[in-house]
């Protein structure tokens, strides 16, 4: 069923009985051309795009949980493309062109919205390395506009300027980075590859990659054996458990990631605000709650939860920003398990395994590469050579040293990036 004005006000005049689930509920079969481990946003856009653009649809998404139950439905929601270094500057602008018209090709409102994210700078040092990085953003065709301090107060007038530590001097603006809605993101790309043969089988974990002579067969998993001439491995924070099911240990650490919101409050925030030397950024919902969040709690974990300490250095720093935030009360919190890798790059490339794909490494970049990564993904997985926009993403970068992408500059150590 397609949403449109007219259905909306059908099913609201007979009690909205009539709406269709949006996506089937299948058995497993035996075999498939393709098996995609891992149900969230990365899976599902891979699998729509297999399917979307290649014609494949003899693929099947496997998740041990329900679909978007783990990264994609907990991070902060922002969609940018103002990364600096060659590589990542072109996939993320792809990324952010595929975002632009996503909800008409999946015909679904993923509430994405071009707010403009300004990321504020606190040094003359740090102001040179946001003009740089914003020439290097202009250059790749995206914006961006370096703003003075009063170019900043004129449009966030409720922060504080003179903080002793770490006073505004200015901000580097993109005015088409924003944010979206991470729950129909997941829904509508499901929804999309469902309607297009995929099976997105749910509750299905797998335990097992089975590979014979160098060449991967198919899955074990607690709904049974299935079969497959290729597997990608798509699971975030997961990714090193998953692989060393195929006896590969890969350069990921896992990292919670902490975010909170806050109770529904007036429209106060018009833009995705980042804070440059507090590690603090902050947006508004569509609900009126502020979203939040800052750093990794830096030690690996599994656990998807967070800690108080981390809780604290977080509101201290958004305090610090903008202390009218202080009396709004926090709601909840929830932790993401961040794949980490050495040079804060994602890895989208074949294995030693024949058949076996991975697509990991996305460190604090998950949320907004979800159709740039699936768009890559499938074109690796249906033509077994990269997309051009992430020829730079190999996994080999990491033995041999050539083609590392220290993006933040923080040098080979996961819990910095």
């Amino acid at each position: 069923m397609r949403y449109n004005a007219l259905n909306i006000l059908r099913e609201g005049l007979r009690g909205n009985r009539g709406w269709r689930p949006a996506w089937r509920k299948p058995e497993p079969r035996g075999s498939y051309d393709i098996i995609i481990i891992g149900g969230g946003g990365h899976g599902l856009a891979t699998a729509y795009y297999l399917a979307a653009k290649h014609g494949l649809s003899n693929i099947a998404v496997l998740e041990k949980g329900y679909l978007g139950s783990g990264n994609i439905g907990r991070n902060t929601t922002i969609v940018r493309a103002n990364y600096m270094l060659p590589g990542n500057s072109e996939f993320y602008s792809h990324s952010l062109k595929l975002w632009e018209g996503l909800e008409e090709e999946l015909n679904y409102n993923v509430m994405h919205s071009q707010r403009g994210i300004i990321n504020l700078f606190h040094s003359d040092g740090q102001r040179d390395e946001f003009a740089r990085r914003g020439n290097m953003m202009i250059s790749q065709g995206d914006d961006a506009i370096l703003l003075d301090r009063g170019g900043v107060c004129e449009m966030l007038p409720y922060l504080d300027y003179e903080q002793t530590r770490f006073p505004v001097y200015g901000g580097l603006y993109h005015p088409r980075g924003g944010n979206a809605r991470h729950d129909a993101v997941a829904w509508g790309y499901a929804r999309g590859a469902d309607s297009r043969g995929v099976d997105l089988i749910e509750n299905c974990q797998v335990t097992g990659i089975d590979i014979e002579n160098g060449q991967v067969t198919g899955v074990q998993t607690t709904r049974g054996q299935i079969r497959a001439r290729k597997v990608g491995i798509v699971v975030a924070g997961r990714s090193s458990q998953v692989a060393a099911m195929a006896g590969m240990r890969l350069p990921i650490e896992s990292h919670v990631l902490q975010a909170f919101v806050t109770e529904g409050l007036k429209p106060c925030i018009d833009h995705v605000v980042t804070y440059g030397m507090g590690h603090f950024y902050i947006s508004q919902s569509d609900k009126g709650g502020l979203v939040f969040g800052g750093d990794l709690d830096f030690y690996a974990s599994y656990a998807a939860r967070g800690n108080l300490p981390m809780a604290e250095h977080v509101v201290e720093a958004g305090m610090t920003l903008m202390p009218m935030i202080g009396k709004a009360r926090v709601l909840r919190s929830w932790g993401g398990i961040m794949d980490m890798s050495p040079d804060g790059s994602p890895i989208i490339d074949r294995t030693d395994i024949k058949g076996l794909y991975l697509n990991c490494g996305w460190c604090y970049g998950g949320f907004k590469a979800v159709p740039a990564s699936g768009d890559c993904f499938a074109h690796l997985l249906a033509t077994d050579q990269p997309h051009r926009v992430a020829t730079r993403y190999r996994l080999d970068r990491f033995e041999t040293g050539i083609g590392l992408m220290d993006e933040e500059a923080s040098g080979a150590q996961h819990n910095l990036h």
